[in-house]
């Protein structure tokens, strides 16, 4: 069986590519500036791949990327959900069924995410798993991308399994109350069960934080049922010290996204050292991308 000329997955992933302005990602744009769309780089970068692999990708020279890749690609090129479920079967893979956690954000929420400015901000899925921050989040708190993407979930930090904690950042961080952190978390778990009765995923998270941290298994045997919304929290940063930020999150409509955002009181010392904190960038990566490394 043969795909028509042009409607390949390199085809549609150049097509896509061409099609997205880099304002729309965050990107300069230069005078100089050729390309009417992102060029191979850019969308590497946003999509954590390597720029070898997009050629090869777009040249029919790789032909069955996996799951992961496939979701950073249609992150990176803002797809819509009939897109992206285009992009997994011309992958030969299968779309992610409805009823299922997405980690498919929106081109609309994608457009409202790159106008926020030097606003740090981080994109998680209803499960809290962490899939997209911007420069100024990682400069604020340092992105481990060292840490395998299955285990960047802030439960699996909040709650260590085994000898090896789990670290989103790599400052340290303190919260004004550590314990109703840990309940609103565990509680916001909770109600994305109910969003979700039939996600794998979430199923798994469940059973291995019950299973290997006592203090999950208990508080979620209490069962309370609620959202985890605002935060104020320190964060230890080496290069312009200690910085006290307001920690919003906001939720996005039937996909229970969670858009934490990170900001300081206006005009105060802490507002200063969070713009010094973006301009300094994290030594591990300032690329505003998924979780894919």
């Amino acid at each position: 069986m043969t795909t028509t000329s042009g409607a390949g997955l390199g085809a549609m992933i150049r097509t896509w590519r061409n099609r997205l302005p880099p304002s729309a990602a965050a990107l300069p744009v230069g005078r100089a500036r050729r390309a009417v769309g992102l060029r191979r780089e850019e969308l590497a970068e946003l999509a954590g791949v390597s720029v070898d692999y997009v050629v090869r990708l777009e040249q029919g020279r790789a032909t069955a990327p996996s799951v992961p890749v496939v979701a950073s690609l249609a992150r990176a090129l803002q797809l819509s959900t009939a897109e992206r479920d285009h992009l997994y079967r011309l992958a030969h893979l299968v779309p992610p069924a409805d009823g299922a956690i997405s980690d498919h954000i929106p081109p609309g929420v994608h457009r409202v995410l790159t106008r926020l400015g030097d606003v740090a901000v981080a994109v998680f899925a209803a499960d809290w798993q962490l899939i997209w921050w911007n420069r100024s989040w990682a400069g604020l708190l340092g992105v481990a991308t060292s840490m395998p993407p299955q285990l960047r979930n802030f439960a699996r930090e909040r709650f260590p399994v085994g000898a090896g904690p789990v670290s989103l950042g790599l400052w340290p961080v303190t919260e004004r109350d550590r314990d109703a952190t840990d309940a609103a978390v565990v509680s916001d778990l909770r109600r994305a069960t109910g969003r979700f009765p039939h996600d794998t995923r979430l199923a798994e998270l469940i059973r291995v934080l019950s299973v290997g941290n006592r203090r999950f298994a208990e508080m979620w045997a209490i069962g309370t049922v609620a959202a985890h919304r605002e935060d104020h929290k320190t964060i230890e940063h080496p290069s312009v010290g200690p910085v006290t930020v307001d920690c919003d999150v906001l939720t996005d409509g039937d996909s229970e996204f969670k858009i934490v955002i990170m900001t300081a009181v206006p005009g105060s010392a802490d507002e200063t050292k969070l713009r010094l904190a973006a301009i300094a960038g994290s030594p591990d990566t300032t690329k505003s991308s998924h979780t894919l490394r």
